[in-house]
């Protein structure tokens, strides 16, 4: 499976533009390596967004979703740095989902990622998974490094620790790693665009480009 672990925090955001600079700092110097510490955290990665909203995406992924209820992460919530207390208050738009990575495929991930944002109908949570199953196959896919799907938890996911988030904490992502914007592009708008319909609501998509990332062997 090329996402290490089976639990995920998405995370996304927009920040004013005086403050811009100040909170890449946090996140470059503080918060990324902070999180990774956590035990059960694997990795995380940055990304800026070439097409869509919010600008800013990072994803945590852990051995197991249980990690994200965990005393260690949310002792860490409980008592955060002033610098991560001054720069959360500064997000807007902001959207946390904790989720499970029910489907993975492909090897590796790539330099560039769509993400789709989706409201299962109700009633169709197996459907929709099964049918995803089939979809998220990056085989023989030019520009495609590997795809997946994570399900948002909604007693887990939203706002938390003065992290003033506001999402749909059910709401699923798919997740396509490329090489290639105008590949993964093409494919959100054919292969995925019938996720709109009788399975899902297709609430947005996005088009980002990795900043960094950080391992847990990175720091170890």
């Amino acid at each position: 499976m090329p996402l290490a672990g089976q639990g995920m925090l998405l995370t996304s955001m927009d920040i004013d533009p005086s403050d811009e600079a100040d909170f890449n700092r946090w996140y470059d110097q503080e918060h990324l390596e902070e999180r990774v510490a956590i035990e059960g955290f694997n990795e995380a990665r940055r990304y800026v967004a070439e097409q869509g909203s919010p600008k800013y995406l990072c994803l945590y992924s852990t051995g197991t979703i249980d990690v994200l209820n965990s005393e260690p992460y949310r002792a860490r919530l409980a008592h955060p740095t002033e610098w991560s207390v001054a720069t959360m208050a500064k997000f807007k738009n902001m959207i946390r989902s904790v989720a499970r990575i029910t489907i993975s495929k492909g090897t590796g991930r790539g330099a560039v990622l769509g993400i789709i944002r989706l409201r299962p109908k109700p009633g169709q949570d197996q459907a929709l998974r099964d049918a995803l199953c089939i979809e998220l196959d990056p085989s023989n896919l030019d520009g495609i490094i590997s795809m997946h799907l994570l399900e948002g938890d909604s007693d887990l996911s939203g706002p938390t620790g003065g992290i003033p988030a506001s999402s749909r904490g059910a709401d699923w992502f798919v997740l396509i790693d490329g090489t290639d914007s105008h590949a993964i592009a093409t494919l959100m708008t054919t292969r995925f665009a019938a996720i709109d319909g009788p399975l899902a609501t297709q609430i947005s998509v996005g088009l980002y480009r990795l900043m960094w990332d950080l391992s847990k062997a990175d720091i170890a």
